[in-house]
C-alpha cells in the first residue's frame, strides 16, 4: 500500500475520532464551518471557548507536528487567485449547504443524516465538476 493512502486512512481515522469525541463530549456536531460561523457572526458565543479551543487545536497541530515531518508537498497550485478564490467558494458553499465536509460528511454521514448524505453527494460532484472544468479544460489548475 502506498504511503500516501495510509497517511490518508490515519487522517480519515483521526478525524472520525475526533468527531465522535467532540459529539460524545459535547453533544454537538463537529462541524468547522458551523464552529467557526458561530464565532464570527456571534450566534456561538455561549460556547466560545469549546470552539476556540477547536480553532487553537486545528492551526496549532500542524505546526507542533512539522519538525517531525519537515516539508509536505501537498501538490497545491500556486496561483495566488486561485487559491483565494477557491476558499472563497468554499466558505460560500459552506454557508449555503448550512455545513461542511466534516460536519456533513463525517459527521452526517455516520450518523446516517440525509441532509448530511445529500449534501455530501452534491459537494462531491461540484468538487468533481470543478477540477474537471478547471484543470482540463480550462488549464487553469
Amino acid at each position: 500500500m502506498e504511503q500516501d493512502w495510509i497517511w490518508g486512512l490515519i487522517g480519515g481515522l483521526l478525524i472520525g475520532t475526533g468527531g465522535a469525541v467532540y459529539l460524545l463530549a459535547n453533544g454537538r456536531i463537529m462541524g468547522a464551518s458551523g464552529i467557526i460561523g458561530g464565532l464570527v457572526d456571534g450566534s456561538g458565543r455561549h460556547h466560545w471557548r469549546e470552539r476556540g479551543a477547536f480553532l487553537v487545536g486545528v492551526l496549532l497541530l500542524p505546526i507542533l507536528l512539522y519538525p517531525l515531518y519537515g516539508e509536505v508537498d501537498t501538490h497545491i497550485t500556486q496561483n495566488w487567485g486561485v487559491l483565494i478564490t477557491a476558499g472563497i467558494l468554499v466558505g460560500v458553499g459552506t454557508r449555503v449547504a448550512n455545513g461542511c465536509t466534516s460536519g456533513h460528511g463525517v459527521c452526517g454521514i455516520s450518523r446516517f443524516s440525509l441532509r448530511g448524505i445529500v449534501s455530501t453527494v452534491f459537494y462531491i460532484l461540484a468538487g468533481g465538476l470543478t477540477v474537471a472544468v478547471f484543470r482540463h479544460l480550462m488549464g487553469w489548475i
